[in-house]
Parts: C-alpha cells; structure tokens; sequence
C-alpha cells in the first residue's frame, strides 16, 4: 500500500485578512484522479468549493467540486489557485490561464489584487418558481434567470436582513439563488448581493464570483456604468471591483492565507 500525498492550501479570497471573504480549498495534483475521489476529497474539506488543479503547458486545468457535487463555474476558488501558482507555487509569476468546463479563465496578478475575467450570464425575465415567496418570506420586485435566479429586493436593508428557508429553498427548481439591491448611497458600493444554493450543498456562499457573472451585467444596464464596485453582505463579508467589458466581466480581490498541508491518501 502507498501513500499518496496531496499539497493543501486553504485561502480566504475577495478579503484582505484572514477570516472574511470566503474560505477556498485548493489541492495541486500531479495527475487527475477519479471523480469519486475528487468529491470525497471536496466532502471532508467541507468549505463551498474546493479547486483541483493539474498542469498543463504553461496552462493549468481546473475543475471545481462543492461538498455533493461538481461545479462548472467558481471565481472564487480560482482566484485562491491563481494566489497559490503565484506565491507558493511559481513566485514570481503574474499571469495564469485555466480551462474549464466555462472556457479558459485568466488570472493577473496586479499588485495586491487579483484580476479575473469570467463569462458574461446576462440575467432574462423569467416567471418566479411556484414556492420562491414562501422560501424567501418575500416577494422579490423582479426574477430573472440566467444559470441561477436572480431576485432583486427593494433595498439593501432587505437583503442583509433575508434570512430564507433553506429547506424551501433548496426544493425550489433552480440550481442557485441570488438576491440583491442597489447599495445605499454614499459607501462606494453600486450594489449588494446575496447567494444561497442548498441544492448543491452551500446554503449561503460567502463571496460569490460566478454570481457576478449575472450581476455585473444586470447592473451595468441598470446604472449605465461599466466599473463596478460590488459588496457580498453575507457574515464574512466580502468587495469586487468590477468590470464589463463586451461578453467578459472582469473582477479583482485579494487574498489572505490560512492554512498549508498536506492530504494523505492510502491507495
């Protein structure tokens, strides 16, 4: 029997300090395993996502497990693995590709920030599920709908404040929820936001940054703005710089390091 030894790093992305933003798992491999062995991995981690990376080229592949199920998109995850090639990884490097099930995703270190682009989800009016007032304890004054839905509250009072049925939630037909509203004035924020997805075991994400794939262009339209700065008001916390451009947004964060390890496996 062999041991199979597995680099770990665990990140807290979109937060300059450890403790806010949200917390990443991120586990550099040399050779993909099998699936079965990725989610159990992701299952004991028990954070939102956990990032497996492999190599390739001067590229790296990424894919993305939440603690039940496999992902196709995390900006979170691949903001705290773009932190990891740069710091611990290859020091000195700024820049890194990655593909993904969502297309390749780039990463440039900017200083302190790290600056992502992911796929533009522009949300479209649709019918509100049978059950989402109820699972809320509100009704939203508009749904919309792109890979998740989208629910847009009267104020930012109104969405620091949800507290939904994560039970009801979780049997509505969506795959994620968000929730957001126009920021109130004067804190250098454009808007809030919220993100529940039970469905696939995360009740409530802390920094989302697929979510902002919908939201930076649902806002963009609504406030006439391409630069965008975003708030993620959930316990921990966490701020996006935004922007759109064409079918891409890009978004900037920093990164704070909690924890390294390493994972061991008998095989």
């Amino acid at each position: 029997m062999t041991t199979l030894r597995i680099p770990f790093f665990q990140v807290d992305a979109f937060s300059d300090h450890i403790f806010g933003g949200n917390p990443a798992a991120v586990c550099p491999l040399e050779r993909w395993l099998p699936d079965e062995t990725l989610q159990d991995i992701a299952r004991e981690n028990c954070l939102s996502e956990t990032a497996f990376l492999v190599e390739d080229g001067a590229d790296y592949h990424v894919r993305w497990f939440t603690p039940t199920t496999e992902v196709d998109l995390c900006g979170h995850t691949t903001l705290a693995g773009a932190w990891v090639l740069f710091h611990r990884i290859s020091p000195g490097r700024e820049s890194v590709t990655f593909h993904t099930q969502s297309g390749p995703l780039r990463v440039t270190l900017r200083g302190e920030l790290l600056e992502m682009d992911l796929p533009a989800r522009p949300p479209a009016p649709t019918t509100p599920p049978p059950g989402l007032a109820e699972a809320l304890g509100l009704a939203p004054l508009e749904v919309l709908e792109a890979r998740d839905l989208l629910c847009v509250l009267a104020d930012e009072r109104a969405v620091r404040e949800l507290a939904p049925d994560m039970t009801k939630l979780g049997a509505l037909d969506a795959y994620a929820l968000i929730v957001t509203a126009q920021a109130d004035p004067g804190r250098g924020v454009d808007f809030v936001s919220r993100f529940f997805a039970p469905a696939i075991g995360v009740p409530e994400d802390p920094v989302t940054g697929s979510s902002h794939s919908t939201l930076v262009p649902f806002w963009a339209a609504r406030l006439g703005k391409s630069a965008l700065v975003a708030e993620q008001v959930s316990s921990r916390g966490g701020r996006l710089e935004c922007r759109l451009e064409g079918d891409r947004v890009h978004m900037a964060g920093r990164c704070a390091p909690y924890l390294e390890g390493v994972i061991a496996i008998q095989e």
